[in-house]
């Protein structure tokens, strides 16, 4: 008799061992190349069913050898495009069609296999696909005690666990003998097995090195070579199940959730208590009538039944969150938010009318809202998030309550400064903590009391403006600049004597612009002036061409004409390259450069320099460039 194997019969050993019973003895066992390269493929995939088929294909030339048999490869080799589409059928329908043309027998474990070689007319014998490494428990179920967190395994270490309470966890070693990697393949291959086979668990991902396994409360993380440097399996549980009433400020909490949808975020460091909160603020929200459902990936929230728990839509949040929509849920609880794309579905969501809870990592509590700057537009982020809760050591440690108000911000005088502010304030106290507002173009968190909470401060304004001071001065002074705050609203700036006509600038002109853009008063003097002496020789000051500055009516120069791009103004002169330059507009000085190898001079836009040149083109004015003196 002629008999043809599938990849499933091979996998499973069943040729040889109906060659053992006698069923097949001196049968025609004609394997196919498709089956011989699909195998192969898996085995290089680090799969378990291709070194399996493997020994199988070893076991049947062994019986060839012995007469038992007669073994020959036939057909063949389904290329690359077949194999990545094996799940749709190719490689099924290649083995089919061999079948056919040699009116042999199919042997196959493959359900659907074998019915569609029966609708064709084929020969078929369907046998029961082996029931690989069944087990019935978790097989590393027996490192976890009722106060263990996590356990830690890898190959050739010592097998280690998180044990204790939150906030007093142990890292420690919790057997002597290091794990040989028979025993960590024994044990990854029943876990994703288990996870299999089980109503209890499921596969919630599968990649080249990677399974992530959900078995009841355990959430599990097998990492095989070559994605990891050897086999690796992290299981975490929760230890603790708490609800709202556990917890500081829960009356309060509880009064906000239910007074409005609100968008809240819950931060706090690995291993802190974050998603033990946010199943606690999932089960009162569902006790409180409210429609609840969670976005989880993977997804291992321990919530009642009532709340359904959805994963990556087709590998994608964005699709979860318009299958939601179409719920229409109250609340949902993201459980994590951590990339942009995450966070930007956090948003759109929130945006919809949604009440939403997203699990951050934060090791403060206003890192978590400054994961927002950038992602979204400023003044969306308090219609987005209105509520911070920190978690330390599974306690509530701070709760933010985030608004917005057009004002002047704390340490600023100038009433024209006024500009949207986004306040961060304790939620016990209402005390504002923290203001975020666009200061100088760019996005700043400022905070607003001493975090080190010692000494004299320096105020969270006070240390941006004098970055912003030596940003501005930096842009056309020379030498060394020091600045020195006097107050919210005062700043002594100290550069080289050849720099201060420079940075005053005709008629004061360029220092006043500087005043007005960051609303400080600006006295500028020389480094020998600083109480303590001359400094301007041990910065190694470059100040070196003193009465640089100001008018200079003496040297004409050449005269160009900037062009204005999407990103810079551009310079272009004609040699040179390599040569440093003033640039100056009706004689009066802006800025000193270094002619580029394409023999331009490139400001970025937005740059101080920049409005300046942009200013003089604008009102007509004559710019020129002459050697630097």
């Amino acid at each position: 008799m002629n008999v043809v194997p599938d990849t499933s019969a091979v996998v499973d050993g069943r040729v040889s061992e109906r060659v053992a019973d006698g069923t097949y003895e001196g049968a025609a066992v004609l394997v196919p190349e498709a089956v011989v390269g699909e195998l192969e493929s898996q085995a290089n995939d680090g799969l378990e069913s291709g070194w399996d088929g493997l020994s199988e294909l070893k076991r049947l030339a062994d019986l060839s050898d012995e007469g038992a048999i007669d073994l020959e490869y036939v057909g063949e080799r389904a290329d690359g495009d077949a194999r990545s589409h094996a799940h749709e059928g190719d490689v099924d329908a290649l083995i089919r069609d061999i079948a056919a043309d040699r009116d042999a027998a199919l042997l196959s474990s493959d359900v659907v296999q074998a019915e569609v070689a029966r609708a064709k007319g084929i020969d078929v014998e369907y046998v029961e696909p082996v029931a690989r490494g069944v087990v019935d428990e978790l097989p590393i179920r027996e490192f976890f005690t009722e106060e263990t967190m996590s356990v830690h395994l890898k190959t050739g270490t010592k097998p280690k666990a998180k044990r204790g309470s939150l906030g007093e966890m142990r890292y420690v070693d919790i057997d002597e003998a290091e794990t040989s990697e028979a025993q960590m393949d024994e044990w990854a291959t029943g876990i994703v097995d288990l996870a299999r086979q089980s109503n209890e668990g499921f596969i919630e991902l599968s990649d080249d090195g990677m399974d992530i396994v959900q078995f009841r409360d355990y959430r599990i993380a097998v990492a095989r070579p070559p994605f990891a440097d050897g086999i690796e399996i992290t299981a975490v549980r929760p230890i603790a199940k708490t609800t709202l009433d556990d917890y500081e400020f829960a009356d309060e909490l509880r009064d906000r959730f239910k007074e409005r949808k609100r968008g809240v975020l819950i931060s706090g460091s690995p291993g802190a208590g974050k998603s033990t909160f946010a199943q606690a603020v999932a089960e009162f929200l569902n006790d409180s009538d409210y429609a609840v459902k969670t976005m989880e990936k993977p997804r291992d929230l321990q919530v009642g039944p009532e709340i359904t728990q959805y994963g990556a839509l087709g590998g994608e949040m964005e699709n979860t969150a318009d299958s939601l929509l179409l719920v229409r849920p109250d609340y949902t609880i993201y459980d994590e938010v951590r990339k942009t794309n995450d966070f930007e579905v956090f948003s759109d969501m929130r945006m919809a009318g949604v009440g939403m809870v997203g699990v951050v990592h934060a090791s403060r509590a206003i890192d978590a809202l400054q994961r927002l700057v950038g992602r979204v537009e400023l003044g969306m982020i308090p219609q987005i998030v209105d509520t911070v809760v920190y978690i330390e050591a599974g306690e509530v440690h701070t709760v933010y309550d985030v608004t917005t108000e057009v004002k002047v911000p704390a340490g600023l005088t100038a009433e024209d400064l006024a500009r949207p502010v986004i306040q961060v304030s304790n939620f016990e106290t209402g005390t504002p903590e923290y203001e975020i507002y666009t200061f100088n173009r760019q996005v700043v968190t400022v905070p607003l009391n001493d975090e080190d909470g010692e000494g004299e401060r320096e105020t969270g304004v006070g240390r941006i403006a004098k970055q912003e001071i030596e940003r501005e001065i930096k842009s056309v002074a020379h030498g060394h600049v020091d600045v020195e705050l006097k107050g919210n609203d005062e700043a002594v700036v100290y550069v080289s004597e050849g720099d201060i006509g420079t940075v005053i600038g005709k008629g004061g002109g360029r220092i006043s612009d500087i005043e007005n853009r960051l609303g400080i008063e600006i006295d500028v003097r020389t480094h020998d002036e600083k109480p303590g002496g001359p400094e301007d020789a041990a910065h190694g000051a470059n100040g070196q061409g003193g009465g640089r500055g100001g008018q200079v009516g003496e040297e004409r120069g050449t005269v160009v004409q900037p062009e204005i791009t999407s990103r810079h103004v551009v310079i272009d002169v004609d040699d040179g390259v390599g040569e440093t330059v003033e640039v100056r507009a009706d004689g009066e000085y802006l800025f000193t450069a270094t002619v580029g190898r394409g023999g331009e001079v490139q400001v970025s836009r937005g740059s101080a320099i920049a409005e300046e040149l942009e200013d003089a083109i604008d009102r007509k004015r004559t710019v020129t460039v002459v050697p630097a003196r």
